[in-house]
Formats: C-alpha cells, structure tokens, sequence
C-alpha cells in the first residue's frame, strides 16, 4: 500500500489504474508485486543515469549518449534535459534556446592589444598562410604624372625589405620636419659628435625641386628588404613611418644572398681598380652584406623606378675619388637597369674615368644624367711663386673648385671631400695653405679644412637655388691600412670578414666634427650622408691587393707596398651609399 500510495501522489492516482489493466492476466500477489517492483527499480536507475551521466559515461557508454547534451550538465538550467528529450523525439519541437559558445583561449594566447575581442571559434581546416613575396617582386604603382614631365613623382617604391629595426636615432639632426629640401642630416659615430639640425638659421623651404607640378603618384607598397629569407611588400605608410626618425647610419652588415644588386663583372664601367671581381678576388662574402639600421630598413635600390623618378634631371657628384666610387657604382645599378644599354653612354665616350676633370654618363631615354666633377678638396688647387721665383703648388682655401659654375645649376648634388687633408702637404701645413696673395707658413690642418669648408657654405648659400636643387654632403669614408699608411707599405688583404665588435671601431674624424659645426651654420639645407661609422666596420671591402690585373715587376716583387685600403671594391659597400641617397629622395617626396 505504500508503494501504491507513493505512485498515486506522483501521477495523480493513474499509474495505479494502467498497471493493473496491463497485468490484468497476472492472477497471483507475488506475481504482481514483481512487476511493481521491477518497474519502480527501473525508473530509479534511469533517473540516477540521468542525472549523473557524467560520471557513468566511462562505464555505460551508450546510456550516457541518450542524456547528453553540450549544455546539460553544468550549463543553464533552462536547457537541462534537452538531450534526452531530443534523443526521444529526435524530430519534435523541443530545440536547445542557446548556441554552444566555444572555449575562451589561455591567458598567453590572447593578442597583445589594447582591444581585446573574443578569440575566434577553433577550426578544424587550416587557413592558408599569408603569400609572402620575394624580395625581387615589387609593387606597381600608378597615376605617375604624364610623360616630359615626370619627375620624383613618378612611380617609386622602395623594394623587398620588411621586419622594422632601423636603429634608434640617436644623433638625427631632423629634429624639424622641412616640407622639401631639408633632410634629416644623421649624424651618428661613437662618440656622439655635434648634429646638423635640419633647420639652420631659421630658413625653411616651401617647395621640392625635384616636383616639377605633377600630381604625386599613389604608390601601392613600398618593398623593403627584410631580415628573412624573402622580403615581404609593406604599406608605404608604414615604411615612411618607420623611416622618418630613423638613423640610417646606426646599425649593422647583416648577410643577404639576394645582394649585391648587380652582378659582378656585369657593368664593363667600373675602373680597374674598384674591380676586385675581375682582378682575382677569390672569397665573395663582401659582396653578401647589406646594411641595416637599428630601427628601420634601407629600400633596395631599384634602378628603374629612381631612373623615373629623375627624368629630366642632373644628379653630379663633385669631390675625390671616393665620389668617383660611388658615382661608377651608381652609374652600374642604373645601367643594369635600362633595357637597351646602347643608350647609355659617356658623353664623350669615356671609358675609362681617371685624368679628367669631369665625366658624365647620359640615359637618353630619361633626359637625365649621372657626372662626375674632380675636385678633392672642393676648394682650389693652385700655383704661386716662391722666394725663388719659380713656382710651387699652394691650395686656395678662399676660392672654390674651378668647375664650381658647371653644376651649381644641378638639380642633385653630392658634395665630399677628406682623403686628401691627410697627405704630407695639407697634414703637415707647411708653405701650403693660402688666402689671397698671403700663403701660412704653418697652419693647423683642422684650421685649414675649417677655413675651406666655410669658402664651400658661402658658396653654396650664394650659388644654390634651394627651390631647384637639392645638396648632400657625404661624410669621410674609413680607411684600414694596417702596419703603415698608404704610401708606407699598409695592408688590408688578409681581412675577408667585417669588423663585427664596435669597440674595435675608431674614433670620428675630427674633420667631420668640424665640417658638422659648418653645415649648422649655413642657410640652405644640406642633407649629411654620415657614412663614418658604417665604413668602418668594413675592414673587408677594400680592393687591397686586387686592385689591378696586370703588375709590374716591382709590383710582382713586393705586392704588399701597393695595397689599396681606402677605396672600394664594387660591386661593394658604394653600392649601399647610393641606397641610402635613393630612399633620403623617396623620403623627401613622401613629404611635400
């Protein structure tokens, strides 16, 4: 009676009814007290297994599969059950009201930012990873202004590079943005030397020279070279981003197969003693190298696109035989890049660049030309008699170089100047240095080189339309004569690696500390290509005993007394000079 009365309480008195009319043919007490019990251990059991499929599952696989549901157990009470009763009605109306909300991500998987959004639904399927382009891919711009009268408008970018470093900045002179000509005139080196400020005395441009009134061209990407094996295409805002208050000069030579930018033995310009390739070199290493700034990346040089940027133009380099490095180099990486080298030429058909005054290679399909001025000391060499009457050279540290009225008409020029202020007449100063009719009979070198760098600046400030041109001062190359100087039997052949410990670097010139404090002093903006510190780490790219093919026989006798430890071997360290020139001129277009 108290099952009977149990059941009547739970159903209302109907259970009982329905059980005696389906056992209605049973007869005897046992037998029905068997089926009531029978039935109620039943639904005993299925309720435990209902509410504890959890911690059966292990053991009753498929009871636990008739109760299981993704929210039952644990989840909100609005949806218990709905797993069993699907499993009953597997086509009814009974519908779980939520969705399964997938797993949030461990702590250290979440993104670094300050937005943080739901993790994304795990997936089975793998995306594709993100294409990455190789480093000779480049992105192509449109809307270049039309032609005859395309200039640093025209389609630029620079090439494959990415991952940021380019250094910190730690002696950038482009404190004040300038909209033109003016240029972040970087200045680093170990010992921190005074830096050329951007803004000099107040003046600023209001114009680029080198825009001639076209619309700026909408440039897709801008390619930089990238610390992986292949570089991938980055947003040109970025990368103008990145570069503006980057030191290009700070950093490192990082190796980098897809260098150097042209092969070598391929451009039939290159003086005999900047070819190390043809000369014999055996190791290649220090063709392999690539600068890399601290905080930023060098665009790759591409000929190309820097040919239509200067359509129409004059791009001179005027100093010693250094500029003549970088000028052959420059001339090679264009050439290389201009479909019918036929009509690239010298003007006079020079072939080889040693003796005259003055050279310059003609693109005829860009107007546009790459020269060359000798002018070692960018102040005049000269002749005056002495107490004898006969004559003797003198340098004229108050008048500038002779050819000086042949490029002040440029639209880019290159100035440099340094190897020469340390050969025995101007280091030692003697009877040597002149101003008018009065010639020192002893004058400090750095005196000397103080007076003929402020004769440049006035001539500059004087000569130079900075609403046409545009004025670079390449800073001293190093030099890495060994056990003498370079007349004194200097070595340099057995270095086949870069210097890699910059304490091991020297200390800046002093002549660029003073050339720095005469920039600062000028008014027309000059952009200051300090090389110093990078070439000094280059102990390896020099063409030392490589410097000619045929010697003789007292060059075959003692070679070592005839190694060439301050120029360069090219393809070699010139060629990153003139990236660092290429992306300063896509950094001044990006910002008129």
């Amino acid at each position: 009676m108290a099952e009977v009365t149990k059941y009547q309480l739970i159903n209302g008195g109907n259970l009982v009814s329905d059980v005696k009319s389906l056992f209605s043919i049973l007869k005897t007490r046992r037998t029905m007290a068997f089926a009531y019990g029978f039935m109620f251990a039943f639904v005993v059991f299925t309720a435990f297994l209902a509410f504890n499929s959890s911690s059966t599952s292990s053991y009753f696989p498929s009871f636990s599969n008739i109760f299981s549901g993704r929210n039952f157990v644990g989840s909100n009470s609005s949806n218990g059950g709905s797993g069993f009763l699907s499993y009953l009605f597997p086509n009814g109306s009974v519908q779980q009201s939520n969705p399964a909300i997938p797993p949030m991500a461990p702590e250290g998987d979440l993104p670094r930012s300050s937005n943080v959004t739901a993790p994304p639904r795990p997936s089975t399927v793998e995306k594709e990873p993100p294409r990455v382009k190789n480093r000779t891919e480049e992105s192509v711009l449109v809307n270049s202004p039309p032609p005859g009268n395309q200039t640093l408008d025209s389609a630029v970018s620079p090439p494959p590079r990415t991952q940021q470093p380019r250094g910190t900045v730690k002696n950038d002179t482009q404190s004040t943005p300038v909209p033109d000509v003016t240029n972040s005139n970087r200045t680093e080196s170990p010992k921190a030397p005074p830096v050329v400020d951007d803004q000099v005395n107040g003046s600023v441009l209001k114009s680029n020279p080198l825009k001639n009134g076209s619309s700026s061209a909408v440039e897709k990407n801008v390619p930089t070279n990238s610390d992986s094996d292949s570089g991938e295409s980055v947003n040109q805002n970025d990368w103008f981003e990145s570069s503006k208050n980057c030191d290009f000069f700070d950093g490192e030579w990082v190796p980098d197969d897809s260098y150097p930018l042209y092969k070598p033995g391929s451009c039939l310009l290159i003086d005999e003693q900047f070819n190390c390739y043809l000369n014999g070199r055996p190791d290649k290493n220090y063709q392999k190298l690539r600068w890399k700034p601290k905080k930023c990346d060098l665009p790759r040089l591409d000929g190309g696109r820097m040919l239509d940027m200067l359509k129409g133009k004059r791009l001179v380099f005027v100093g010693d035989s250094l500029n003549r490095n970088m000028w052959e180099s420059l001339v090679c990486i264009l050439r290389n890049s201009v479909k019918d080298q036929t009509k690239v030429f010298e003007a006079n058909g020079r072939q080889v660049f040693r003796g005259e005054a003055a050279y310059s290679f003609i693109f005829k399909d860009y107007n546009f030309t790459v020269e060359f001025f000798v002018s070692p000391f960018l102040v005049r060499e000269w002749e005056t008699p002495d107490k004898n009457g006969k004559k003797k050279e003198t340098l004229r540290l108050d008048l500038v170089g002779k050819s000086s009225d042949q490029y002040k008409e440029a639209d880019i020029i290159v100035f440099n100047t340094g190897h020469w202020w340390t050969h025995d007449k101007t280091a030692k100063g003697k009877d040597y240095y002149q101003e008018g009719s009065h010639v020192y009979e002893d004058l400090n070198v750095l005196e000397a080189f103080r007076k003929a760098m402020t004769t440049w600046a006035r001539w500059v400030d004087k000569n130079i339309n900075p609403m046409k041109s545009i004025v670079f001062f390449r800073g001293y190359s190093a030099t890495h004569f060994s056990g003498g100087q370079w007349n004194s039997g200097g070595q340099c052949n057995s270095a086949i690696e870069p210097i890699k410990n910059e304490t091991y670097l020297r200390r800046y010139p002093k002549k660029m500390v003073v050339l720095e404090k005469v920039l600062r002093g000028m008014k027309t903006h000059v952009t200051y290509l300090n090389i110093t510190k990078m070439t000094d780490f280059r102990k390896d790219g020099h063409p030392s005993i490589y410097r000619k093919q045929k010697l003789t026989e007292e060059e075959r006798r003692s070679p070592l007394r005839f190694q060439d430890c301050s120029h360069w071997c090219l393809p070699g360290v010139p060629d990153t000079w003139n990236e660092i020139l290429y992306a300063d001129l896509l950094l001044k277009q990006q910002r008129t």
